[in-house]
């Protein structure tokens, strides 16, 4: 190539906007630009290249920032320089990056498409890996936005839409001010050419006046602060016109009305020097009390900090001051671009980045039920900020749908749309048919299958079974049932609630208590907060065995002679020493066969003649039957350290169907619980078939939880408690 083409890169690392980068690299770049063929492949004319990086170096960014634009640029030095780039896994990841978001822009162009799209994901998705990509982006959009005068007026058109649905709105969300203004002017002076022409007018023909009016208040404000003892930077502030008409449009004022057309910025030294300097300038002129903004105590979403205030100035004109810190300022105009060298899950970081690294994971969350409202695209406002992990799944034609770590593809239908989430009945995932409570990771591809009609199932709503991790779609859910009639949802509450006590041999109990203790005025209230959800039946179960516990009579000290003494064999001692019984220690206690209970459920211990004590559940019919002939033998018993887990008697009732088996031991082994014994008995002429199982679980949650699983499978249609 001669020596001609390659003349703006030679200058520009010559200049100062270039000295981030080594002075090897830079020689290395040189000698392979008058080597090679630099300009093979280049996206942009040299002007838009050299403006790129020019803007990145008023940015402060770093040297592997500026290499991995310029290699963008000229692509034809990348095999020249593959020694050095072998060596910097940093370059290589930011040209990932960008190489990502340029399908993106290509997707926008062939279709228009400002919203969610497989394009869009992997640029997230290398956002989130490497941040700095952003910036280079936003820069070169810029440099081909300030060149966009030369193009077609359809291509120009089509780059100010581009601009506008996702560079500006990246830019805001990252507080960058320095990129931000210039990329939102732009974009509406080609989608808005007479609207932008108009306001440019009317601030041109009134400019000579508010920049001697801006010019006098300036001097007035430094000499007031000087004499206070506050060192101040003073200037007046440029407005920009795409944030002119959008106040215009959003207070519905004339251009002469708005309050902030003459506007000064005071930086100072610290926090309190900046309400120092607010006293004053209320002090010298009138404030507007409905004008005033703290965003230092109150920072906006994406972390800017300043004073706002209006004031009536000289002449009875309005005039916006704006008083922040000179790191404030900074901050404002480079945004996280001041966070160059920070690197995700390095030490580098803050925690006011770390919430910039969870906007930009929000930047998907759709704002309508089958996804971003029409025309708002990624420039609406993303006010709500997320604390939690999130995961990015597709939809089969590569829509990005996010959801909170843990969540299914149940939550996935529903953040869809609230109809897709009612009416599913299956999905695959990857290709592969999976449960409605398989838990999805980023890049899943999940299908949803629907019903032509249908409805969503109490059952989703149940903790336990794991349907949902999100919030949202749960409340979709309750929201459906809330708009049922009382009489269906008292119903399918009692359902819901007699099948867990059923299953837990619980079904005899007192509810009335239940009512009070759940703040509902009657049962009936009882049964439709668990229909909606509010309430879960497992959360009913714990509280009748509390109930039970706390009911139990407290056994009379003079029986404590007659219980007879545990033999000290330390094999015996590990295996019973389970229980305490109130008053006394070193007693022999056993597990009654007839109920068999469970760490967590209430308990009370009987004494035998010669066998010490056998541990009951609280409504054991065998021990109801003990105590109305004996009452002074039954004794309060407490669960004392686990260890070992306990077997207790399950029944299940299904279709005899091919690996019905097979489905259950794997979900007990999942839970990790352990199956001791099993029998199967065919019942004759039905086509079901009757297991019982001796599992050992350590607790009662854990036998309520899998009991509501195993009763969850197909073809199961009943799995309880036995005894």
């Amino acid at each position: 190539m001669n020596a001609p083409s390659t003349a703006p890169l030679q200058t520009w690392l010559q200049s100062r906007s270039a000295e981030a980068l080594s002075p090897s690299m830079r020689a290395a770049i040189a000698d392979a630009a008058t080597a090679g063929d630099a300009t093979a492949g280049m996206p942009d004319p040299w002007p838009v290249l050299i403006d790129t990086l020019e803007a990145l170096a008023g940015l402060s960014a770093e040297a592997d920032v500026l290499l991995a634009a310029l290699l963008f640029g000229l692509p034809g030095l990348q095999p020249a320089l593959k020694a050095q780039l072998a060596k910097n896994t940093g370059v290589t990841g930011l040209l990932d990056g960008q190489n990502a978001a340029a399908q993106v822009w290509a997707l926008h162009a062939e279709r228009e498409i400002a919203g969610n799209n497989e394009g869009l994901r992997r640029l997230l998705l290398a956002i989130v890996n490497d941040l700095r990509v952003v910036p280079i982006l936003l820069a070169r959009q810029l440099a081909r936005m300030r060149a966009a005068g030369k193009l077609p007026a359809a291509e120009r058109r089509l780059l100010a839409q581009l601009t506008r649905d996702i560079h500006a709105p990246l830019a805001n969300r990252l507080g960058i001010w320095q990129l931000k203004w210039e990329l939102e002017d732009l974009a509406f002076r080609y989608l808005e050419p007479e609207t932008y022409r108009q306001i440019a007018q009317q601030l041109d023909e009134k400019r000579t006046g508010r920049e001697r009016y801006i010019a006098a208040v300036t001097t007035t404000l430094r000499e007031t602060l000087g004499e206070h003892g506050i060192a101040a930077d003073i200037s007046g502030r440029p407005k920009h016109i795409y944030s002119i008409w959008r106040k215009m449009q959003k207070k519905q004022l004339a251009m002469e009305e708005l309050y902030d057309l003459r506007a000064v910025r005071v930086a100072v030294d610290d926090v309190g020097a900046c309400y120092a300097a607010l006293g004053l300038v209320h002090a010298l002129w009138l404030p507007i009390p409905s004008e005033f903004d703290d965003y230092i105590a109150r920072p906006k979403p994406n972390d800017y900090r300043s004073l706002h205030t209006a004031v009536i100035g000289p002449e009875g004109r309005t005039l916006e001051v704006q008083i922040r810190t000179h790191e404030m300022h900074a901050q404002a105009e480079l945004g996280v671009a001041a966070h160059w060298r920070y690197k995700e899950g390095g030490k580098g970081g803050d925690k006011a980045f770390d919430r910039k690294i969870a906007w930009m994971r929000q930047l998907l969350e759709p704002s309508g039920e089958g996804g971003r409202e029409e025309g708002v695209g990624l420039a609406g406002e993303l006010d709500a900020q997320l604390a939690e992990e999130r995961i990015y799944t597709l939809t089969p034609k590569g829509e990005v749908i996010d959801l909170p770590q843990g969540g299914t593809v149940l939550d996935f239908a529903y953040h869809v749309h609230t109809m897709v989430g009612h009416r599913t009945r299956g999905a695959k995932v990857n290709g592969r048919i999976v449960p409605l409570s398989h838990q999805l990771r980023s890049g899943d591809r999940v299908e949803i299958m629907t019903a032509k009609t249908g409805e969503p199932r109490r059952d989703w709503l149940l903790a336990s079974n794991a349907f949902l991790a999100s919030g949202r779609a749960r409340d979709k859910v309750r929201a459906w049932f809330h708009k049922l009639d009382r009489a269906r949802n008292v119903q399918a509450g009692r359902e819901v609630l007699e099948r867990e006590l059923k299953r837990l041999g619980l079904h005899h109990a007192d509810l009335a208590p239940m009512a009070k203790k759940f703040h509902a005025e009657s049962i009936d209230d009882l049964y439709i907060q668990i229909a909606l959800g509010d309430v879960g039946p497992s959360q009913i179960g714990r509280a009748l065995h509390e109930e039970q516990r706390a009911a139990s009579e407290p056994a009379p000290a003079a029986l404590a002679r007659h219980l007879p003494k545990r033999p000290p064999t330390p094999s015996r001692s590990n295996s019973r020493s389970k229980f305490t019984v109130q008053g006394v220690g070193n007693l022999l206690v056993q597990l009654a066969r007839c109920c068999q209970p469970v760490p967590g459920e209430a308990i009370a211990g009987y004494l035998t003649r010669g066998r010490g004590i056998t541990v009951h559940r609280a409504n054991c019919a065998s021990l109801l039957r003990l105590a109305a002939a004996s009452p002074q033998r039954v004794l309060p018993v407490e669960w004392g350290v686990a260890g070992g887990g306990y077997e207790v008697d399950v029944q299940i009732r299904a279709l005899d169907r091919k690996s019905l088996l097979k489905d259950i031991t794997t979900l007990i082994a999942q839970e990790d619980a352990n199956v001791t014994d099993i029998q199967s008995d065919n019942v004759r002429g039905s086509g079901h078939v009757l297991l019982r199982l001796r599992l050992k679980v350590t607790d009662y949650g854990q036998l309520s939880t899998l009991l509501g699983k195993l009763d969850a499978l197909p073809g199961v249609e009943e799995a309880r408690r036995s005894g």
